[in-house]
């Protein structure tokens, strides 16, 4: 059987994604696992290989060159441009549309800068968020896997006072997008548990009353889907439970809920998953570290945590969709 075709893109081009997509692919355990398709301008990727002192030709990966950033005298590594944010986006669409056309089977993200794409002109709240318009899809969600745990968020970017208005729908919808996510991972049902929204799961009404008339009822729902979930639980505990092997899946009710205990749990590994999309796509969940870009300074183990992922979902679908036919 071929090897999948996975799509990287480079991110900010001035940003640390060229350098940690190049030091990934130089990785011996990551040639041969697939064909790695890089979406960047060569001008980015040439100066983070001169940087990290790599020999570019002799990785094995196809590069598609893009050209948006007009020549060499427009780029330097660690400065914020409208060009830069503008051509990151670009890298995102070429990879999206890769993999609606099944010329890829999954992508993979670095980071860009929302301000570079803010300043290029155009309206953009975050990676998954265009990912999904650009797909078609109504709606999306966040997941972050580690080898430890993982979570899925039922709010992202937006703020906590509007995270706080709990919707029965979207939480459902949350955890069957999760489970879904997870099976193709564990090829098994996982054990997901829910977050409560106050402290204690808002203690029998009372540190606030969402817990019991919008999640609890949230949970029932989903238990009648089929889906193996309990809750909710304290927030202050439950991700700890996670580790130590009760739970595959826990679902945050808002970004910070899910964010720091993970980042906490495992940094280096811990990929960003894009659910509710049509698509495969995982990503680094770190930013674009300006001010230690082109240095060599960046390191490359959450680009290859997101490839692998990237590349274990992809075997999945290709088990799932040989099981149906």
């Amino acid at each position: 059987m071929s090897l999948p075709r996975i799509a990287i893109t480079v991110g900010d081009p001035a940003g640390v994604g060229p350098e940690i997509a190049i030091k990934a692919l130089a990785a011996p355990e990551m040639r041969e696992l697939a064909d790695w398709i890089v979406i960047g301008d060569r001008i980015a990727l040439e100066s983070a290989a001169a940087a990290a002192s790599i020999d570019l030709p002799s990785i094995p990966f196809t590069h598609l060159e893009v050209g948006a950033l007009g020549g060499v005298q427009n780029f330097k590594p660690g400065q914020l441009r409208a060009e830069n944010g503008r051509a990151a986006v670009e890298y995102v669409r070429i990879a999206v549309e890769m993999c609606l056309s099944c010329e890829a089977e999954a992508m993979v993200t670095a980071p860009l800068n929302k301000e570079a794409v803010s300043l290029s002109g155009r309206t953009f709240s975050g990676h998954t968020e265009y990912i999904a318009e650009l797909c078609g899809a109504a709606e999306s969600r966040m997941l972050l896997v580690s080898d430890k745990l993982a979570t899925v968020h039922v709010s992202t970017h937006i703020p906590l006072e509007q995270a706080c208005r709990l919707e029965q729908r979207r939480i459902v919808r949350t955890i069957e997008l999760g489970a879904e996510a997870m099976q193709l991972m564990l090829q098994r049902s996982p054990r997901i548990a829910v977050c409560g929204l106050n402290p204690h799961a808002g203690e029998h009404n009372l540190f606030g009353r969402q817990d019991s008339e919008v999640i609890v009822p949230s949970i029932a729902e989903a238990h009648e889907l089929g889906i193996d979930c309990t809750g909710p639980y304290s927030p202050d505990t439950v991700f700890l439970r996670g580790v130590r092997g009760d739970f595959d899946l826990i679902v945050a009710m808002y970004h910070d809920q899910g964010h720091i205990p993970m980042k906490l749990i495992d940094f280096e590994k811990t990929v960003n998953v894009s659910l509710g999309i049509p698509i495969i796509r995982t990503s680094v969940d770190h930013g674009t570290a300006f001010d230690i870009a082109g240095q060599n300074k960046a390191d490359p183990r959450n680009m290859e945590a997101a490839m692998l992922l990237a590349l274990r979902m992809a075997q999945g679908r290709r088990q799932q969709n040989a099981r149906i036919s």
